[in-house]
């Protein structure tokens, strides 16, 4: 049987959906050349992640979640900071690009999470998302 930490109150699903919508639009940002999303984050599919299963910490309250979305969570601060720490290291200097391809990124994140969310969720994953 499941183990129930806490009941996640019912905000945390709205912020969770808002947030996971950014980390598709930062993992989206990952494979776009030359954005500025990419140069203010540095490691957007990283911290896409850190995003993603934040948001699925806050929503969910049972130790399998925890344990599951922790250990993501964990991976990605790790891996964001050593990143950081090899590019300061290097000097990696990161020049902005074009607005075009912010947007670019927004639009593909936006119907990359909306396909997602309503319908491979529940096919792939077994829950619904938005209730």
């Amino acid at each position: 049987a499941p183990i129930d930490l806490w009941q996640p109150p019912v905000w945390t699903r709205h912020a969770a959906s808002l947030f996971t919508l950014l980390s598709f639009i930062l993992i989206a940002a990952a494979y776009v050349p030359r954005s500025r999303i990419r140069a203010l984050v540095g490691h957007p599919m990283v911290a896409g992640v850190k995003l993603w299963a934040f948001a699925h910490l806050l929503s969910n309250g049972r130790l399998a979640d925890v344990v599951l979305f922790g250990a993501f969570l964990a991976w990605a601060v790790v891996d964001y900071a050593s990143l950081r720490r090899r590019d300061r290291a290097a000097g990696t200097k990161r020049g902005a690009g074009a607005l075009a391809n912010d947007l670019t990124s927004v639009v593909a994140g936006a119907i990359a999470w909306f396909v997602f969310a309503l319908y491979l969720h529940v096919p792939l994953i077994g829950v619904r998302p938005f209730g």
